[in-house]
């Protein structure tokens, strides 16, 4: 099977998307943007595929009779314990890279000592392994350093203290280790994760609804297909970076009008934000970028400022949005420089003004930028499309959405779960065309 591949290396994020022939998207693939661009691309891409296969087993599983109301259980509990094999890999990786910087490093005579302790550490986080992906349990993250970060620092803290170390040692080598292991895309046998996982899922339900020699075939037939990494197109904050020769990179600005193009055919405006700039794109009825406005001299009002807004006040960036729609009133914010909000934001706290309502007035602050460069690249025409990561914050959705009733009237807004691989998506339509014509 021809496969078309789009890569959208983000400041913050790098996506991936993989096309079939009939421009239909087979599967999306997200991990952090590194240093190390190289790996960021093959992580997300290899992402990508391994969703691929979920899709094309999704079709497989549906022609099994007596599958047509289990098969998004099935493929929930199947990539659920996919996840669970990739996660404890990668834990084991980690755990050996730990005891490596152990083994070359002095403490002082402590080093069987520190490196029981990791054992003890690392044994409790893989037996967690089964309560993190238990069914129905919903992880804060799909990155495998949030996931195995957040269980190492709280079960560190109580294994050093047991055993007289300072915590702070065992951080110093974990810290060395994850920077080492998140540069390097996990390498076990795919097929052998997929077919483990399916046994995960027949060890959890005595009845999985369906036959299971059928189920197994179905999985296994879909691990023979050949999925063929025809063409790859670059675009994004990094792009320049990207491993690709010059006529495999796209701008973002084309990337992402196409991208919403494809996602919304009526789209004519586009907002676009993402970790280091704000786009607004204006397009015609075949996604072809017509104007466009970007942020000028700095990442005021991105996703990076609201990152640094989330680490000022000690919370997950995941968490700005729903404490921002908890606000009563939403005050004027005079500065979106990431410098000056920072003092703003301490000035307010400290004079007794809630998180919420501060939040929700940065969020308004940030909306009020982006409306400002829309303008100028032509204002909204309906229908308007919002992607980018910042789509996703419940509370900047509902504060641009107040500003453009305001301004344009009844505009159709449209924001998918999907908006962060937009440019992605855009990239993966370029590679298709690119072949196909």
């Amino acid at each position: 099977m021809k496969c078309f591949i789009g890569i959208d290396l983000g400041s913050t994020t790098t996506k991936a998307v993989v096309m079939d022939e009939n421009r239909d998207v087979l599967g999306r693939g997200i991990t952090n943007s590194r240093s190390n661009y190289d790996t960021a691309a093959a992580v997300s891409k290899q992402e990508a595929f391994i969703d691929a296969r979920f899709t094309l087993m999704e079709r497989a599983i549906g022609k099994i009779p007596g599958a047509g109301d289990k098969i998004e259980r099935l493929l929930s509990d199947l990539r659920r314990n996919f996840q669970k094999t990739q996660f404890l890999e990668q834990l084991k990786d980690l755990e050996q890279t730990c005891d490596l910087h152990i083994t070359g490093a002095r403490f002082a005579g402590k080093e069987g000592h520190v490196k029981e302790t990791m054992f003890k550490i690392f044994n409790d986080i893989s037996t967690s392994a089964q309560e993190l992906y238990a069914p129905d349990v919903k992880l804060k993250s799909d990155f495998f350093r949030d996931i195995a970060g957040s269980r190492f620092m709280r079960t560190a803290e109580n294994e050093a203290q047991l055993a007289g170390l300072p915590f702070e040692l065992l951080m110093n080598v974990y810290d060395k280790a994850i920077i080492e292991v998140e540069n390097r895309p996990p390498e076990g046998d795919l097929r052998g994760k997929f077919l483990q996982g399916l046994e995960y899922l027949v060890a959890e339900n005595s009845d999985i609804g369906v036959d299971y020699e059928q189920l197994r075939a179905a999985v296994s037939d879909t691990l023979d297909v050949e999925l063929e990494e025809t063409y790859v197109v670059g675009t994004g904050y990094g792009r320049v970076r990207l491993p690709f020769p010059k006529e495999h990179i796209r701008s973002e600005i084309l990337c992402h009008g196409m991208g919403a193009h494809i996602m919304f055919k009526g789209t004519r405006t586009v907002l676009d934000i993402g970790g280091q700039d704000t786009k607004g794109i204006q397009v015609d009825e075949d996604g072809v970028v017509k104007n466009f406005q970007m942020n000028d001299r700095c990442a005021a009002g991105c996703g990076r400022y609201l990152g640094y807004i989330a680490d000022e006040m000690k919370i997950g960036l995941h968490e700005l949005g729903p404490i921002a729609m908890k606000a009563k009133k939403v005050p004027r914010i005079n500065s979106t420089c990431t410098v000056f909000a920072g003092a703003e934001l301490r000035d307010r706290l400290s004079m007794g003004e809630s998180r919420a309502d501060i939040l929700a007035g940065l969020h308004r602050s940030i909306m009020l930028r982006a409306m400002s460069i829309i303008a100028r690249s032509g204002g909204i025409t309906d229908e308007f499309t919002f992607t980018g990561g910042v789509a996703n914050n419940e509370s900047a959705v509902q504060e641009l959405k107040k500003l453009v009733k305001d301004n344009y009237g009844d505009v159709k807004i449209n924001i998918s779960a999907e908006s962060i691989y937009t440019g992605a998506l855009g990239g993966a339509s370029f590679a298709q065309r690119a072949v196909m014509g």
